[in-house]
């Protein structure tokens, strides 16, 4: 009968209904992921050309969100590498310092936009001082996220709304105002996205359906972009659990695995912006191989997900 159903229903039948063959749904990952991991990782090494930091030596790029976590890290890497930055958060104080440490760290100069994303006008006054104080643009990251809550959905369509401006279509403001330069340059769009853009996770309804819809945009954008022989390139990093002030303010006492260094983690989305990839998992491990399930096995990586939580941990509303 099991073969008849779903596949995912189907395999979670087997695990629950076979204890003596499978003792626990552990097993799935302790034996059956590092092996598929195996051979995804000598596949994806294999094929990857080799990075240099002074390929970004005299780039012009804009990191959002980077007066804190991730995009701060990546300003700090871009300025080892002797890049031009230009940085953009809400806090202009916490920009300035991390404008004097870029300089400090080799930057081949370091300007700041302070501003909400949420306010559009923000979006076009970044990509003017970039065309006026550096000439063009070679790499526009987008990082930054609105503040949202860790927890059940409550209901709420005006945050859902509210975080949609911020999360995407700022993201799609800025890349329709800076596409112009990115053109001439041929340069490179990098996205940060999620793994909550792949598969639904509990607790991140409002952040997790930004996630899908950038995902949405730039893979059919990628697309035209091809079509029409654009010579920009899209890169969506896909990322996990990393140990930035806010996530583990948030999700640390709930979550039941250990975060990724940001810093880390900054330097692997550079990367992946500068040699061009289609899209960027980190870590590997997390991220890109339960994603093999989600197609065939989608119930049972749904209760795989779920047993990474611990909701009666949740801070209370």
């Amino acid at each position: 009968m099991a073969l008849l159903l779903r596949p995912g229903a189907a395999l979670q039948r087997l695990f629950s209904s076979s204890p003596a063959l499978f003792p626990t749904m552990g097993l799935l990952q302790k034996i059956l992921i590092p092996v598929l991991g195996l051979v995804l990782a000598f596949c994806f090494y294999s094929s990857r050309e080799n990075f240099k930091p002074e390929m970004l030596k005299g780039k012009r790029v804009i990191v959002t969100g980077a007066s804190t976590g991730i995009g701060e890290q990546m300003a700090y890497h871009l300025a080892r590498m002797g890049a031009h930055v230009l940085v953009t958060a809400r806090t202009e104080a916490k920009l300035q310092q991390v404008v004097e440490r870029c300089r400090a760290l080799g930057a081949s100069s370091a300007r700041l936009v302070s501003g909400s994303m949420e306010d559009m006008a923000t979006t076009r006054q970044l990509v003017e001082v970039a065309e006026a104080e550096l000439g063009g643009l070679d790499m526009l990251i987008l990082n930054h996220v609105g503040k949202s809550y860790f927890n059940y959905f409550d209901g709420d369509v005006g945050h859902v709304q509210k975080l949609l401006n911020i999360n995407f279509l700022s993201y799609v403001a800025m890349t329709v105002s800076a596409l112009p330069m990115l053109k001439r340059s041929g340069g490179s769009i990098v996205v940060v996205s999620s793994m909550a853009g792949k598969v639904g996770f509990p607790f991140t309804v409002p952040y997790s359906a930004t996630k899908f819809a950038l995902d949405g945009f730039f893979s059919s954008l990628r697309q035209e972009f091809s079509i029409q022989s654009v010579n920009v390139s899209i890169t969506l990093c896909i990322l996990g659990f990393i140990d930035t002030e806010n996530a583990m303010r948030a999700a640390a006492d709930v979550l039941l695995m250990s975060p990724a260094p940001k810093e880390e983690c900054a330097l692997e989305i550079i990367k992946g912006g500068t040699l061009r990839q289609r899209e960027v998992y980190y870590r590997y491990a997390s991220t890109k191989l339960p994603l093999l399930l989600r197609d065939w096995a989608a119930e049972l990586l749904d209760l795989l997900v779920r047993q990474r939580y611990r909701p009666e941990r949740l801070r209370a509303a």
